[in-house]
Formats: structure tokens, sequence, C-alpha cells
């Protein structure tokens, strides 16, 4: 992955390292609120690139930046309820299920919820696998 600042946001790409060369794959974000230390997560994968732990690689790494880098304290998201794969990546890089939205969204046409999950850095003490990466 790799870091760019856009004005308050910090954006990533994620490429996809199996084959001979890096293939960019998506695109993943912290939307950060400065005056409470948390930010808003979002993560878009090319559809070929789902269900291979890419986006739960990908997400691994950007908590990781944004609890070890940024000093932010709490990292949320959105996901709509039916998407359960994206529910279990997250789940397996950290997040917590905490709330939903009810029938905030709609997926495959149907009304959903959206649920609303976390991850906190009190959850990942570290060691960053990042901090090293930058000296």
């Amino acid at each position: 992955m790799t870091a760019q600042l856009r004005g308050d946001n910090i954006r990533f790409t994620v490429y996809d390292l199996v084959g001979e060369e890096p293939a960019p794959v998506g695109v993943a974000a912290l939307l950060p609120d400065p005056s409470v230390r948390t930010a808003e997560y979002v993560i878009m994968l090319a559809p070929e690139s789902r269900g291979k732990g890419t986006g739960t690689a990908a997400t691994r790494l950007v908590l990781d930046y944004g609890f070890h880098i940024t000093n932010l304290r709490m990292i949320w998201l959105k996901v709509l309820a039916p998407n359960e794969a994206a529910v279990r990546a997250y789940e397996k890089a950290g997040f917590r299920a905490v709330s939903s939205l009810r029938q905030a969204g709609y997926w495959l046409g149907q009304v959903c919820d959206e649920l609303i999950m976390d991850a906190l850095a009190v959850d990942f003490p570290g060691p960053s696998v990042i901090t090293p990466l930058l000296q």
C-alpha cells in the first residue's frame, strides 16, 4: 500500500502482490476528525480481488497506520448488514459491530440495515509493522 494525503483525508492504494509485478486493485481511506482523534474508514476493491484476503490485509495495515502513525484513538466504518463477506473481513482485521442504522441502505434492491463497526487503538498495542518501514 502507498499513502497519500488529500486535504485532511489519508488515501492508500491497495496492491495485489501475488503476480510478478504489484498491481493496483483498490483504494482505502481514512477520513479523520482531528478534534476527537477518530476517523471513518472506507475501502473499495476491484471485484476480482475480493475473497482473497486482500481487503483484510489492507484494513489491518490502515488500522496500524491510523493508530501508530496518525495517533487516532478510534476508527469506524459503515457496512451493509447483508454483506457478510465484508463484515467477516472487517472482524478479522479487528473491527467490532457496535450498532446499526435501521433500514439505512439497499442490498440487491431490498432495504437493509447498515452496521456500524469500530476499532480502538487500545486493542492494537503494537508493535507496529509500519513504523520500521518508515525509518
